[in-house]
Order: C-alpha cells, then sequence, then structure tokens
C-alpha cells in the first residue's frame, strides 16, 4: 500500500506541475481550451486520492513523523479553496466594473464585453494555476518529510 501512496504520490506532483505550467500559457493566451480542465480535474482528483490512500495509512499503519500529514492533506485544502475562489471570479470582475450581472455585461458593446470575459477567464486561469503551484511545492514536502 504505501508503494501505491508513492507512486500517486509522485503522479500528483507530475499533474499539478503540469497543470501549474499548461495554466500559465493558458493565462498568458488569455484563454483555457478544454484540455487544461482535464489536466487540471486529473491533477486535483488524483490529490483527493493521495489523501485517501495517506489517510488509510495513517490509520492502519505506523505513524508518521513530523509535518507529513499536514504536508499531505494541505493541498487538498489549497485545491478547494482555489475552486471557491475561482467561483467567484466571475462576480469579482463585474463588481469591479460596476456590474450588477452577466445580463448588464450584455448590454455592453461587444469589445467590452471580450474585454470582460478575457478578464474573467484570465482571473480564474490565475486562481487555480497559483493553486497547482501551491499543491507542488505543499507534496514536494510532504515527499521529503514522509519517513
Amino acid at each position: 500500500m504505501k508503494d501505491v501512496h508513492v507512486a500517486v504520490g509522485i503522479a500528483a506532483i507530475a499533474l499539478n506541475a503540469i497543470a501549474c505550467a499548461y495554466g500559465a500559457w493558458c493565462w498568458r493566451e488569455a484563454r483555457a481550451g478544454p484540455w487544461f480542465w482535464r489536466v487540471l480535474r486529473s491533477a486535483q482528483a488524483v490529490v483527493v486520492v493521495q489523501v485517501v490512500l495517506g489517510g488509510v495509512l495513517v490509520l492502519t499503519g505506523p505513524k508518521p513523523k513530523g509535518l507529513h500529514v499536514l504536508y499531505g492533506v494541505l493541498p487538498l485544502l489549497v485545491t478547494l479553496i482555489a475552486e471557491t475562489l475561482r467561483a467567484a471570479a466571475a462576480q469579482m470582475v463585474l463588481d469591479q466594473r460596476g456590474l450588477d450581472s452577466a445580463k448588464a455585461v450584455g448590454r455592453l458593446p461587444d469589445v467590452q464585453q471580450r474585454r470582460i470575459v478575457v478578464a474573467i477567464v484570465q482571473r480564474e486561469l490565475a486562481v487555480v494555476t497559483i493553486a497547482a503551484a501551491v499543491v507542488v511545492v505543499l507534496l514536494l514536502r510532504a515527499a521529503q518529510t514522509a519517513g
């Protein structure tokens, strides 16, 4: 079981690093296609599997030393917080521009609508890309503190 935990941990680090790099590129281009979201969701799913496996190991085996458990659980919390912030990104952009709703955006000229959509996409990408980077760092620290 420990070998599976290590393998899933490596996969979680790799997928989150890929999501981070791909997200940075998508942010620069101000667009995120379906492949970015697939990579990101896969990375997030592997983090969940990693935490579950770690939990099973903690409950059934010898207790890990130091901060290993904290570094192992924090990536899940970072992911959940990032998703909450991502979901609020559109409203934050609208609030910054003094717009009440998406309907108000629809009444704007096409150029302004496009700018708002790009701002929303970039904010969402920034949030999840930074979160993926933080997850990589936390998982690397978890690996370093493993007994």
